[in-house]
């Protein structure tokens, strides 16, 4: 059963990215998937799969990690919640297939067993300045005592609650430039929010973009590529919330800790404002007095902000170039590194 949401208008994705970074907007989360690990060794098991320390963690608290193979090549990315009894991992819907088959390889004399139970979960995304006031006031009343804010305030962090009697799993999500939760419960009631929330707009998938771009959140196999032709690094992806250097052994860490004790990595992974034509994912960056392109952008988006539209892209650059400020360009116009999140006025 979906959840009953005021109907999306394709026209309207301006006004929806203004409600998402000035008020608050709902969307299904139909392409996350679930992984549930369990079993006595979980815990010891997965952290020496992935790049983040695992150990340390509190139940409900979360961290964003990297799955790597034994050459440090980014395998996928998942968000790991300890519970008392297990270890949820949320990642993309496309990834589950590899990321189940890849782990399932190093279960070997382990007491660990991995189940998808992505079908059993249907989830709900609140995004904007105001959604922490929606989730709190869900129900007529807040989720739960204590209120949400309390465990929810920063991080990531899974708070299991309730709405109406029914359990739900409340998520503080990462997000640098507004506040973002998700709601995962069964489907019926994920509907019941869904209708109680009808009068917030629906972002469409073109608002969410968008608010990625501005973010500057990379996503798994479209800006952190793991192909014949392209695999990032870990740290060229510049995403060191996702990284660990005195955890200990994991898979892949050979790799990790000799990019760490050189100190840099050669390209880094960054965002663009452009002038000019818009270009298309994979378009070379060139720069002045390089003989060869500089980088090359992997996310492009024309953005209406209510102040004005812009173009923003993510990508990759030699750290050369921006270290020597140069002016680079692509066929048809020019892209001027910037830091992100982009500073929304």
């Amino acid at each position: 059963m979906a959840p009953t949401l005021q109907p999306a208008d394709t026209s309207s994705a301006a006004a929806q990215l203004d409600a998402l970074l000035h008020a608050a907007a709902v969307a299904p989360l139909d392409s996350t998937g679930w992984i549930r690990v369990t079993g006595s060794d979980r815990v010891r098991w997965l952290n020496g799969m992935v790049t983040n320390n695992i150990q340390t963690l509190a139940p409900g608290e979360g961290c964003y990690n990297f799955v790597l193979n034994a050459q440090g090549r980014i395998q996928g990315d998942v968000t790991a919640f300890p519970l008392e009894d297990s270890i949820f991992l949320e990642t993309s819907r496309s990834q589950l297939p590899a990321l189940l088959a890849h782990l399932d390889r190093f279960i070997i004399m382990d007491d660990v067993e991995l189940a998808d139970i992505s079908d059993s979960r249907h989830g709900l995304l609140i995004a904007g300045p105001n959604a922490l006031r929606t989730v709190q006031e869900l129900g007529g009343a807040s989720c739960s005592s204590p209120p949400p804010a309390t465990p929810l305030s920063a991080g990531l962090n899974l708070k299991q609650t309730a709405y109406r009697g029914a359990p739900v799993d409340l998520i503080r999500a990462y997000s640098p430039l507004v506040p973002c939760f998700e709601v995962w419960a069964d489907p019926g009631t994920i509907a019941q929010i869904g209708a109680e929330l009808a009068a917030i707009p629906t972002a469409i998938p073109q608002a969410l973009e968008a608010l990625r771009i501005l973010s500057g959140t990379p996503r798994y196999a479209t800006d952190i590529r793991n192909t014949d032709t392209a695999h990032d690094l870990p740290q060229e992806t510049a995403q060191t919330r996702a990284l660990h250097f005195t955890k200990g052994c994991y898979l892949g860490q050979e790799i990790v800790e000799r990019i760490h004790s050189r100190g840099a990595v050669h390209r880094t992974f960054h965002g663009f404002q452009l002038t000019g034509a818009l270009p298309t994912p994979g378009t070379a960056i060139t720069g002045e007095s390089f003989d060869r392109p500089v980088g090359e952008f992997t996310s492009v988006a024309a953005i209406p902000l209510p102040s004005g539209p812009i173009q923003l892209a993510l990508g990759y650059v030699r750290r050369e170039a921006l270290d020597r400020n140069l002016p680079l360009e692509y066929p048809g116009g020019i892209a001027t590194p910037i830091a992100l999140p982009y500073a929304i006025p």
